[in-house]
């Protein structure tokens, strides 16, 4: 299975349509639109799950750079998540610290 990054889509796609044409490649697994956390507003890109490597490159090779609905496709590999070390959680509470310097 291949995961792709759809960005620049229009807005207003749903789901069912960004399917449509993925699976015009290949088997879909799933698809999720990626939307704002508070608003529940489109962020204008999704991830496509692919389960055939070919079809995978087959769709990226047709939809990235497409005109669709008055955008651009930009479809590719999707990548992994940011590693984020310095979160919080690694670099400890600041209160502690406040403690030690008292």
């Amino acid at each position: 299975m291949k995961i792709l990054f759809a960005g620049n889509r229009p807005f207003r796609m749903a789901e069912a349509e960004l399917r449509s044409l993925f699976e015009q490649f290949g088997g879909v697994e799933r698809v999720n639109l990626v939307t704002e956390r508070d608003t529940g507003k489109s962020r204008g890109f999704g991830f496509v799950d692919m389960s055939d490597e070919e079809a995978a490159s087959r769709a990226i090779a047709a939809l990235d750079g497409h005109p669709f609905q008055g955008r651009t496709l930009h479809v590719s590999e999707a990548r992994p998540k940011a590693d984020h070390s310095h979160s919080r959680g690694e670099r400890g509470d600041p209160r502690l610290f406040r403690e030690r310097r008292l």
